[in-house]
């Protein structure tokens, strides 16, 4: 059996504490499990962060000799009510950017870059 009350989403990262920073103080989540430089979680309502660091096990070779890494175009994404006004007040607090705001039909979209090189997707829906 699936347990579906919460995703999970595994993030490959360079440095486990400077993401559990990254995550909990920008993006609001709360640290569940934190063990050294090889692996954390962290909630934010039904969303939990594996955030797994070189040492983890989710960073081991595979069979072919490839090894996972940070980064890459998947992300994470959070619809916000103001994403000028969160953009803002992120890059006041250091957090870098990968492009300027997208404007579209459906809404405005920006994407932010974690401490490991993962991002993670701001998104305003257009006014209705």
């Amino acid at each position: 059996m699936i347990d579906d009350s919460m995703a999970n989403v595994r993030l490959l990262v360079d440095d486990v504490e400077a993401s559990v920073d990254f995550y909990t103080r920008h993006f609001g989540f709360e640290v569940l499990h934190a063990f050294g430089p090889a692996f954390a979680d962290v909630r934010r309502g039904h969303l939990r962060l594996l955030l797994s660091g070189p040492q983890s096990s989710a960073a081991r070779a595979m069979d072919d000799g490839e090894r996972p890494s940070a980064g890459g175009w998947n992300r994470i994404h959070f619809v916000v009510d103001d994403l000028d006004a969160m953009v803002a007040e992120l890059a006041a607090a250091g957090v870098r950017f990968r492009n300027s705001v997208v404007r579209g039909p459906g809404g405005s979209q920006v994407l932010a870059i974690d401490p490991s090189g993962n991002l993670v997707e701001l998104f305003q829906p257009a006014a209705a």
